[in-house]
């Protein structure tokens, strides 16, 4: 049904928020990842590592993509939403 693909982030306990964080932010670093040569890789993993923070402040650009990542399937579900409700409505 639609409303199962509809992410509620209101609705999600701390624990839940956490890990769906962790898996926005895993596409977002997996994706920038692919962009680069092994040497910028390797870079990249050192900067990580060195400025990892102890806060819950996440760095602006993966807030900005995370937040995209969002909108994009908000996007879909109501695109997906529109489909179905369009096909219900259709005479067979």
């Amino acid at each position: 049904m639609p409303q199962d693909l509809k992410i509620e982030i209101e609705q999600l306990t701390a624990d839940e928020a956490t890990e769906l964080a962790g898996f926005l932010g895993g596409i977002v670093g997996k994706a920038h990842n692919r962009q680069m040569d092994r040497k910028a890789r390797s870079q990249w993993r050192q900067d990580l590592r060195r400025n990892r923070s102890k806060s819950l402040e996440a760095p602006g650009w993966l807030w900005k993509n995370v937040v995209d990542l969002l909108a994009d399937h908000e996007k879909g579900y109501l695109e997906h939403c529109r489909r179905y409700a369009l096909r219900e409505a259709s005479p067979s």
